[in-house]
């Protein structure tokens, strides 16, 4: 799965393909460890980060950690120069519509490609020699589908701040696909979740789910299948593509929170109509309650040829059950 035009007659120093991933959380993470240990010392992973036990996590894993604030022009510049296969994890700021970040990295990957045309590169990369970008949006972005199957097709229309500046990241990102200045790929990137990323507080706490006759689809990947999904993009992607990063399973969030309680032994949240839950919810749980969608997942599944290690949140609260129920040695 490594660059095919790797030329494998020049020294192993020389050979080293080079990943750069920027805001590296708990998903970039499980990326450096699951291709660090699959490749070896054939790849080298610079990985940015802020807090310091992430740039510890990072240099434990054997990648190179990189102290870098996105927000920093100076620092977006040193991290757009490292490599030509990058992948953008980081999210986008808290507050307004616009994503600064993406829009001032995208500029210093123009910049970076400037200055490799000006020691004589050509004007626009050759399809096989543009860098590639892999940029991790939401499914947020499309809104409410009123739980519309949808595939990549589907019209954005963003509901909330936090979704029109990822659609505002993604168009820095095809702008770059058009100047041919880099090959870019989307994913859209429903809710996350993993054995350490379950809302069982959330549960725990008795707070509502929507009355089943109300309720509305949610969308899920594991994190690991992320982490994967994310560096295949880079090597079978397609120029221009976007992906839906998620599983193969459509629930309503009811029953999504109905499986997590009963796998926890936990009671199951009672379930009201949509505006009882509405005003018993924080603003940002609403903002993700009341939009229904069901993601098609087959051009992810056909074109990246990834095989999901967790096709449905059971595969997980499966083994979990089986761990718990299993003697100490």
């Amino acid at each position: 799965m490594l660059a095919p035009n790797c030329n494998k007659s020049l020294p192993r120093r020389f050979r080293r393909l080079r990943v750069v991933v920027a805001g590296c959380g708990d998903v970039g993470l499980r990326l450096i460890a699951g291709q660090l240990a699959r490749h070896g010392d054939r790849i080298g992973v610079v990985a940015s980060a802020r807090r310091s036990s992430q740039l510890a996590a990072i240099r434990a894993l054997g990648a190179r950690p990189l102290n870098c604030d996105l927000e920093l022009k100076r620092d977006r510049a040193r991290l757009a120069s490292l490599g030509r296969h990058l992948v953008y994890l980081a999210p986008p700021p808290n507050a307004g519509a616009e994503d600064r970040c993406m829009r001032g990295f995208a500029a210093a990957v123009a910049a970076a490609a400037a200055r490799q045309r000006a020691r004589g590169a050509p004007t626009v990369f050759p399809g096989s020699l543009a860098p590639k970008l892999v940029y991790a949006s939401t499914s947020g972005v499309y809104g409410d589908c009123g739980g519309v199957l949808i595939d990549e097709t589907w019209p954005p229309a963003p509901a909330s701040d936090r979704a029109r500046s990822r659609v505002a990241a993604e168009r820095q990102v095809r702008a770059l696909a058009r100047r041919g200045v880099a090959r870019t790929m989307i994913l859209r990137v429903p809710g996350i979740y993993a054995a350490e990323r379950l809302p069982l507080e959330r549960i725990a706490r008795g707070l509502p789910a929507i009355a089943a006759d109300e309720d509305g689809y949610t969308n899920h990947i594991h994190a690991d299948d992320l982490a994967l999904i994310s560096w295949v993009a880079l090597f079978r992607g397609r120029a221009g593509r976007v992906y839906h990063a998620s599983d193969s399973v459509h629930l309503k969030m009811g029953e999504w929170f109905d499986r997590l309680a009963d796998s926890a032994g936990l009671a199951r949240p009672p379930r009201l109509s949509r505006e009882q839950v509405r005003a018993s919810v924080s603003p940002m749980m609403w903002s993700f309650m009341r939009e229904s969608r069901r993601l098609d997942n087959k051009r992810l599944l056909r074109e990246l040829r990834v095989r999901l290690r967790y096709p449905g949140v059971d595969t997980l609260l499966d083994a979990l059950a089986a761990t718990a129920a299993s003697p100490p040695l």
